[in-house]
Order: structure tokens, then sequence, then C-alpha cells
């Protein structure tokens, strides 16, 4: 189970700052070299991950809402190379999870489900 608190506040972090507190050790914030986006490698439950910050110029709807002015930030799961959750503006969205290929949406602490 992924820790949504964690990655809000890393999202939240990274669009703000050159440097991001992970459970107390500071990450440096780098650019990848094409789109010059924020990225970050961090270790999660013993897992490694990367937060990317959404590429405006993408036709998706994650696309759409960063051309848009929210703040997107997407979250990969190192190993498997697969993308595990969004945080747009501070709300998470953990893909694929149980519920049959559905999201979960973590507002305000409590989820609520929606088809994607």
């Amino acid at each position: 189970m992924l820790d949504t608190a964690l990655l809000a506040s890393i999202a939240q972090q990274m669009m703000a700052s050159d440097k991001v507190d992970v459970n107390g050790e500071l990450v440096t914030v780098s650019r990848t070299s094409k789109h010059r986006l924020r990225t970050l490698a961090f270790t999660m439950d013993g897992r490694e991950y990367q937060a990317i910050e959404q590429n405006a110029e993408k036709p998706s709807r994650w696309g759409r809402l960063a051309r848009e002015g929210h703040q997107v930030v997407q979250f990969k799961d190192s190993g498997t190379n697969r993308f595990v959750a969004v945080v747009v503006d501070g709300d998470v969205t953990v893909y694929g999870d149980e519920h049959g290929g559905r999201g979960r949406q973590v507002r305000g602490g409590q989820p609520t489900l929606y088809k994607f």
C-alpha cells in the first residue's frame, strides 16, 4: 500500500523547492534533459520510486490539467517501471489498485472511487 500522504507531500515540495524532505532525508530535485521537467528519485517502504512533473505538452488529461495551471506529478515504481499514482493539486490517485482497474482517489484523507 502506498503512503498517499507522503506522495502528496513530495509532490508539493518538489514543485516549490529544489530539495524535498522524504521521511527526514533531504533529496535534491533534478531536471530531465529534454523537457527540463522536475524529477526526484526516492525510497518508500524499501522500494525505489521516481516522481516526475507532468509534461504539459502531452495530449492526455493529465497534460491538459498541467496546461491549465494545475500542479501534476506522476509517480513511477522504478522496479516495475510502471506508473503507480498521480498527484493533482494535492489530491492523490492510486492507479490500478484492488478495485478492478479503478483508481482510488484520496481527498482530505477520505478515499472515493471513480472510473478512469
